[in-house]
């Protein structure tokens, strides 16, 4: 006997590939669908609509929605079936992270242009992935690492450094996967808008998500002071020996997304001996104590605006983000600190952040 399961019967998953979906018509709308022949009811929800949208089962037991236009981007979506949240059985095209909660199935709608994201005809750097020591965490790690098309063949060549970090609940592979940050470089790079550098996409946890001590609500404390250390005492010395980098503070910058917002924001500040260029994406500075955290770079804004060549933070104006980061705003002000505060469209979602690395990089190493 084929049993059912959240309404969607064996046999329906296994014939899944004769149901399409997403499909994108011509003029942008696109039509969802799900066989769930025993299933009462279904709806989708995106980050391309305000809530979720029931479906309509036909007679053969295929739920389907119709929505649009829809406006050109790559977005997130789910189904619910009978109150249970699910991905697209039929589309390959999975967003995944370091917690189940971040799975999600991925939509991406062309435009009549390519995007600045997109994989154009151009020369395309390298992603490489490593294993590594990490001697103050006490365990083998993981991260990701951009050369810029030219690396290889440019032996003598040393190049400046971006340490960029994703956010709560993803991973080492999320700015690739997700942020296309690879493809945004090529493109700023063969379009001349940027100088080619190396970027560096580390595990941004120190204590593992869902584990005791890992707290959102404390600014994610303890588990950033011991990403701050593997990324101080590990990840910059194997970057230095593995990578033709260079190693001074001038061609040094770190920059991150939500929880790696915070971060970044937190090292790059209190380490100016080490950094030069600093941002921060929708940075999550909920619970942080801006006196106490941000201090030792305020007492001489004189020193701090020198070493500074660039500090970089925006977020979006529906972002639940948006009043720390006005506050974090307004406390440079008080201190004479000299920044830029990019406030723009959008929510807490990597169609924001993505536009932020490319407006961010060309700055860097200028």
């Amino acid at each position: 006997m084929i049993k059912a399961f959240l309404g969607i019967s064996v046999a329906a998953i296994l014939q899944s590939g004769a149901v399409r979906s997403p499909e994108i018509s011509t003029d942008r709308h696109v039509t969802f669908r799900i066989q769930a022949p025993n299933a009462q009811a279904v709806t989708v929800s995106g980050e391309f609509m305000r809530g979720s949208k029931p479906l309509e089962r036909d007679a053969r037991g295929v739920w389907s929605v119709t929505l649009g236009p829809v406006e050109p981007e790559i977005y997130n979506y789910t189904f619910t079936v009978d109150g249970v949240k699910m991905i697209d059985p039929n589309n390959p095209n999975v967003k995944t992270g370091s917690t189940p909660s971040t799975i999600a199935s991925v939509l991406e709608v062309r435009g009549d242009q390519p995007a600045f994201y997109d994989n154009q005809p151009v020369p395309h750097g390298e992603v490489h992935t490593h294993l590594y020591e990490s001697k103050s965490l006490k365990m083998n790690r993981r991260l990701t690492v951009y050369t810029p098309a030219g690396y290889a063949q440019n032996a003598q060549t040393r190049y400046p450094v971006l340490y960029l970090f994703h956010g709560a609940n993803a991973d080492e592979n999320a700015w690739i996967q997700l942020g296309h940050a690879n493809l945004i470089l090529d493109n700023l790079l063969a379009a001349g808008n940027a100088k080619p550098f190396i970027v560096v996409m580390p595990f941004g946890y120190g204590i593992l998500p869902g584990a005791p001590g890992q707290d959102p609500a404390a600014g994610f404390a303890p588990s950033d002071l011991l990403f701050s250390r593997d990324l101080l005492e590990d990840v910059i010395p194997f970057i230095d020996a593995q990578y033709r980098v260079l190693k001074d503070r001038d061609h040094r910058a770190i920059a991150g997304l939500s929880m790696g917002g915070g971060q970044s924001l937190k090292i790059g500040l209190n380490h100016l001996e080490l950094f030069s260029y600093v941002g921060g994406f929708s940075a999550a500075l909920t619970g942080v104590a801006l006196p106490e955290t941000f201090g030792s770079f305020m007492t001489d804004a004189q020193a701090s605006n020198r070493k500074l060549h660039v500090l970089w933070f925006g977020v979006g104006s529906d972002d639940p983000f948006l009043g720390v980061n006005q506050a974090f705003a307004n406390f440079l002000e008080t201190g004479k600190i000299q920044y830029v505060f990019r406030k723009s469209d959008g929510a807490h979602t990597w169609m924001v952040w993505r536009r932020y690395l490319n407006e961010f990089a060309p700055l860097l190493f200028q």
